[in-house]
């Protein structure tokens, strides 16, 4: 697993404004297919007007070899949307390169897995606030897209209200992709591709915003679909966590504000059951402790057919916008450290409707970077006080020299990682 920053901003720009700089009149390039390794030849080809609900410009369909030409008919900004085997692929018009990758598609694909299921919990106003997020990993070989009529389902606890989604594909970008109910209770699909991962820190992410009635005390039984590796709950320090009974549970606890607890290969069919009780916050920048209500979330359309990608943009922070965070892999203190720096919600986050930008039938709208100042340098402190505390618990002798190594070997790679980043 990974711990990485969540490149939005870079790119969500480039999406959104490289192409109403560009002066060109057309926008072309070629669609390869990275399953067979040869250009993609019959694949529908359309400029997407960004400023129009995501309307079709201009259209054609990728020759023999590959290559597609479209004439834009204005400043922009516009998207060139491939359709390959039913799945959407998006770059930005008028960029430094119009080619387009795109794989074979498959409605289940070996290599699909579950890397990490978190809970972020807080209260406020009589009810709990959840935001869910799932790291989805596609390793498949050949690299193939899992598309169909149900990519990526999952189910809510009964009484939820879905309040906001997102959805990242592996390029980096968010965007806003509200879910599809089945027939099935609580059940919900995201109808957007799985492409396979980008490298070992560019994956796909799935989030959900939701609400449930709460009287001081709820219990969570989760139904999981697939096998997760690790299944993460975090809530205010003021907040009680019970396990159910048989569940090994590991507490990991760095931040005097957050409570991070870990489960290690939750898989489906064991029963999985947790009970939180009190009130808490999840505090916001610029905040001391626990003060502050939860955000409210959009309430997005309801949407009824396939598609996905990208789409008009959000202009409200997400509420993991500072960083996306995901855990290394058996380090229970790099959780601490995320807990504590990357999954806090910006103070002060208002709805927005995603209405009116739909994609074949689905409501999909890029988030716009919202990056607070001075982040890096909080991470870098993070780490170094980490570091510190490390070292201090060896010299007291409250940690084995086997988990001291190991732990230790972790900070300094995130730590080199960041440093890197920051320079």
């Amino acid at each position: 697993m990974h711990l990485t920053r969540f490149a939005t901003g870079a790119f969500a720009l480039s999406i959104l404004f490289s192409a109403s700089l560009a002066h060109a009149a057309a926008t072309s390039g070629i669609v390869n297919n990275k399953t067979t390794g040869k250009p993609s030849a019959g694949d529908t080809v359309e400029l997407i007007d960004v400023q129009a609900h995501m309307n079709a410009a201009a259209k054609t369909t990728s020759d023999a070899k590959g290559h597609y030409t479209l004439n834009m008919p204005g400043a922009g900004p516009y998207l060139v949307r491939v359709t390959h085997q039913g799945a959407p692929f998006f770059i930005a018009a008028g960029g430094p390169s119009g080619d387009v990758t795109v794989y074979d598609a498959r409605a289940k694909v070996d290599g699909v897995s579950i890397e990490d299921q978190i809970f972020g919990l807080e209260t406020a106003n009589g009810q709990l606030q959840v935001t869910e997020q799932f790291v989805v990993h596609n390793i498949s070989s050949p690299q193939m897209t899992q598309f169909g009529d149900k990519p990526f389902e999952f189910v809510l606890p009964e009484g939820a209200v879905m309040d906001a989604a997102e959805s990242t594909r592996p390029n980096g970008m968010p965007t806003m992709s509200m879910p599809r109910a089945l027939p099935e209770k609580g059940h919900y699909t995201f109808t957007v591709p799985i492409d396979p991962d980008q490298g070992s820190d560019k994956m796909t992410i799935f989030q959900i915003q939701f609400h449930l009635p709460y009287s001081g005390s709820y219990t969570f039984k989760p139904t999981l679909l697939m096998t997760v590796d690790n299944f993460v709950i975090q809530l205010p320090k003021a907040m009680t966590f019970a396990a159910g009974d048989g569940l090994a549970f590991q507490q990991l606890q760095r931040d005097p504000s957050f409570q991070i607890f870990l489960l290690k290969n939750a898989v489906p069919g064991k029963t999985i059951q947790f009970t939180v009780s009190g009130e808490g916050s999840i505090p916001r920048e610029g905040q001391q402790g626990g003060a502050g209500a939860a955000g409210g979330g959009a309430q997005a359309a309801q949407n009824s057919g396939p598609g996905g990608g990208i789409g008009e943009p959000i202009n409200q922070p997400d509420p993991l916008s500072k960083y996306k965070w995901w855990i290394l892999g058996g380090v229970v203190l790099a959780l601490g450290i995320a807990a504590a720096f990357l999954l806090r919600k910006p103070a002060g986050i208002e709805g927005a409707s995603a209405a009116g930008a739909t994609t074949a039938g689905l409501a999909i709208n890029p988030v716009l970077p919202t990056t607070p100042a001075g982040k890096n340098a909080a991470l870098l402190n993070a780490l170094k006080e980490e570091l510190f505390t490390l070292e201090s618990e060896k010299l007291s002798g409250t940690i084995d020299a086997d988990e001291y190594q190991t732990q230790k070997a972790a900070l300094e790679t995130v730590l080199k990682r960041a440093l890197k980043r920051n320079s």
